[in-house]
Formats: structure tokens, sequence, C-alpha cells
């Protein structure tokens, strides 16, 4: 059963295109959800990334391509997902939605773009969110970010 849902949902990804396919998916979101991405919806669409890593900026390239298929990018630019395992499920859900052209090479790299730009941009929400967690699963996410801003230091 799951997997004829699967593929009736990228069978009607094919035929009428992936954004009528996340407008579908958007109408059936909670009010309050709906209000919530309207939210960032209206925040800035661009990030200044010139002071970032050469590297990272390349990624924030394919982030900006990959993510602005199917939706504005100000939606995760001004989401208020800060943690990598946030970002980890943001990204994996995308990745699977028809149209979004989104593989795992690059995947990577939006991740690690957001991340980076969470401990950075996002700095006071993500020391904010990192408070309310376990000592375990603070580590965790601590772990995932050293992991990731290490490369670029």
């Amino acid at each position: 059963m799951k997997i004829w849902h699967h593929f009736n949902a990228l069978l009607l990804g094919a035929l009428v295109g992936a954004p009528f396919v996340a407008r579908a998916a958007d109408e059936s979101l909670d009010a309050q959800t709906k209000a919530r991405i309207e939210q960032f919806d209206k925040g800035p669409a661009t990030i200044n990334v010139s002071s970032y890593p050469e590297s990272l900026q390349d990624y924030y390239q394919v982030f900006a391509q990959k993510c602005s298929q199917c939706h504005k990018l100000s939606r995760p630019i001004n989401s208020d997902y800060v943690l990598p395992e946030q970002w980890s499920q943001y990204i994996k859900r995308m990745m699977y939605k028809p149209g979004s052209n989104i593989g795992r090479a690059d995947a990577k790299k939006i991740y690690e773009f957001l991340v980076y730009d969470s401990n950075v941009r996002k700095k006071k929400a993500l020391d904010a969110k990192l408070k309310t967690l376990t000592p375990e699963e603070r580590r965790k996410q601590e772990d995932a970010i050293k992991q990731v801003t290490g490369k670029y230091k």
C-alpha cells in the first residue's frame, strides 16, 4: 500500500508538475503551521555569505537553486530550524518530493550549508534551542555542529 502511495505521488508529480504537488501538500496543513510558513515566506530571501568559506558559498548556490524550485527561498532562510537534526529531517523530506531533483550529494551540501549558517547567522536561536535539550541530545547536536563547522575553520 505504501509503495503505491509513493508511486501515485510520483506519477502525479510527473503529470502535473512539482509546484502543484507542493501546493496540494500545503493545503493539508493546519492553520497554525500555515501561519508559521507564511511568516517565514515574508522574510528575506537571500543571505549574504561573502564572509563564509568559499566552499560554503558554493553550497549556498546549490541550496538556493535546489530549494527555490518548490518554494520561496525565504522559507528555509527564515525558519526556526537551527539544529542539525531538524535540517537533516527537513532536507530528507524535500529530497523525496516529486520534482525536487535533490540527490544525496546535493543534500549533503545543503545540510552542511544550513548547519553552518545556523551556527553563524542564527547563533542565538541555536544556543537557546540547545539549552532545551537533554544533556545527551545536546551533546549529539553539538557533535554534529562541530563535525560540520570543524571542516571550515
